[in-house]
């Protein structure tokens, strides 16, 4: 018997992609590089700035051995604007999204194919400063559960980041009461990947029971129709029966 699992990501593997996350960091020690699986990194030299994978970045951060930057996104300033943007100029949608890159990251059998997430450098310290990355969310429990001496004021940005998910949330579920009229849909875009992962099961449970009831609809509208007919024909053969007489 296969054993059960929903679709979709699950939030734990969800943050195991969040891992993968590029993010800056200040080491404190210098640091040959390391052979990963996506390749080489480059020495680690203080006091210059490198980029490292987030599980990486974090290791080296208990280690004391590096000290991470946080994203700009991830300053007051930056969060205040983006609920500023959340509540009043994207009342009913999300607020765009950091811009993908218009060039070609590389070929893979001819074709060309752009980098995404969590492969872009949408967390380190290059990205947009008011646009929300794909992995916002855990990102940004990530770095204040292991470099919160590193981000400036956390208590107010644990707030803001509160406040805005939120405000997100509550989207959301206008979205889904949006999807009970016929005919319409609600966008997603600028969704970060938890709130897909959490809100997932919710939706499809929302779009299954709609499924459910159209198709009982359809269901009484058949037998409807069936009853019709079968009325006219028993109402012809009365009439050719008086006809008859």
């Amino acid at each position: 018997m296969a054993f059960p699992h929903p679709q979709g990501l699950m939030p734990t593997e969800v943050a195991f992609l969040c891992e993968m996350e590029q993010v800056t960091i200040v080491p404190r020690q210098r640091l040959d590089r390391l052979d990963l699986l996506g390749g080489p990194t480059n020495p680690l030299i203080p006091p210059q700035r490198s980029t490292l994978p987030l599980w990486l970045a974090v290791l080296l951060k208990r280690q004391r051995r590096a000290n991470i930057v946080p994203p700009p996104w991830l300053h007051t300033d930056s969060l205040t604007e983006i609920l500023e943007n959340e509540t009043r100029h994207f009342p009913t949608t999300f607020s765009p999204a950091p811009p993908m890159p218009s060039t070609r990251a590389s070929d893979f059998d001819g074709k060309a194919f752009y980098i995404s997430a969590p492969f872009q450098e949408s967390c380190t310290v290059n990205t947009v400063p008011t646009a929300l990355p794909y992995h916002w969310f855990e990102m940004s429990e990530m770095l204040l559960d292991a470099a919160a001496d590193d981000v400036a004021d956390p208590d107010r940005v644990r707030q803001l980041l509160r406040d805005i998910r939120e405000v997100r949330l509550a989207k959301m579920r206008k979205g889904v009461q949006v999807l009970t009229g016929e005919g319409e849909g609600t966008r997603l875009d600028g969704v970060g990947a938890m709130e897909v992962s959490e809100s997932r099961g919710f939706i499809t449970g929302v779009m299954d029971g709609l499924r459910k009831i159209d198709a009982s609809r359809e269901q009484a509208r058949r037998d409807r129709d069936e009853e019709e007919r079968d009325n006219r024909r028993y109402n012809d053969v009365d009439d050719e029966d008086d006809d008859m007489t």
